[in-house]
């Protein structure tokens, strides 16, 4: 793969990276990397926004900025300042990619279908599975919702807080009431110290917490190995460190494990195809995904 060269010159697009902190992110490495691919005359570069997110937002208008990527914890926030969000944006509650229209920008998010096609890639089925979700925040509602809209049999949210979990199953029901998509899922919630409930060894555990992000490298949420015998496979949406704790602990009892660095890929390559009109390949995306490993250290 060609090196980016960094030519800036007046025909220069530009598209970038808004949240607090930006320090740590990969997407650079992503966009500039396919604009070298594509041979296109494009820069993608981080924007650390401290405070005034609208600001931010109809500075980068008027900027002729083409397009921007939203980090946390703005991903909610950013939503009120935009022209327009596109309806699965709407529904997950979230967006991380602004596409320049006439008059602002239109919000999508891209992480949902980026995950997708992550466990598409690592043959992970989600249709007629049994999704485990450990975790209740806002990516943990946002998995729920993907995991039901792709036909899951059985969902259940464990978090330590009861009432959170149970919150996102009540919520997901209502959705499910009004677009009726792919049948109706069982819903299960259940706090962390009652998991010895959950029967059999064929759920998909996806881990949608920070617990065990880098520095806390051997941190996880549930430490019993008997957890792990119940999973058929196992999702860390942390990709740093890029094999988590939770990953060692599903490993360990015969599983595959996978972390978030494929569902970071492919977020920002559908968001660099919103943006430049492009389609990646799938050898592209290949050289890309070894770009980040070089960039992270890992073979």
């Amino acid at each position: 793969m060609k090196e980016y060269i960094g030519q800036i010159n007046g025909r220069t697009r530009t598209c970038g990276l808004v949240g607090n902190p930006v320090e740590h992110t990969m997407s650079p490495v992503i966009h500039n990397s396919l604009a070298a691919m594509f041979g296109q005359n494009f820069v993608y570069v981080p924007f650390h926004v401290r405070d005034g997110l609208q600001e931010a937002i109809e500075g980068a208008y008027a900027l002729n900025i083409l397009g921007m990527n939203v980090t946390v914890p703005y991903k909610s926030e950013v939503m009120q300042y935009l022209v327009r969000t596109d309806a699965k944006a709407e529904q997950i509650g979230a967006v991380n990619t602004l596409v320049r229209t006439e008059g602002g920008y239109v919000g999508y998010n891209t992480d949902m279908p980026g995950l997708y096609r992550a466990m598409e890639e690592d043959g992970i089925c989600l249709c007629g599975g049994q999704v485990l979700i450990l975790g209740a925040g806002g990516v943990a509602r946002a998995v729920a919702l993907l995991a039901a809209e792709k036909g899951a049999e059985k969902i259940c949210i464990l978090n330590r807080t009861l009432g959170k979990a149970q919150d996102i199953i009540t919520e997901l029901s209502e959705v499910l009431a009004e677009t009726k998509e792919n049948g109706t899922p069982e819903l299960l919630a259940l706090p962390l110290s009652e998991y010895e409930k959950l029967g059999g060894e064929e759920w998909i555990g996806i881990q949608a917490t920070s617990v065990g992000m880098f520095p806390q490298n051997e941190d996880v949420i549930i430490k019993d190995a008997g957890f792990y015998q119940k999973l058929k496979a196992g999702y860390d949406l942390i990709f740093n460190p890029y094999e988590t704790k939770f990953m060692k602990l599903v490993k360990a009892a015969g599983k595959p494990a996978y972390n978030g660095l494929k569902m970071l890929l492919y977020q920002g390559i559908i968001a660099y195809e919103l943006w430049n009109g492009v389609a990646v390949t799938e050898e592209q995306a290949k050289e890309v995904f070894e770009a980040m490993k070089k960039e992270m250290k890992v073979q």
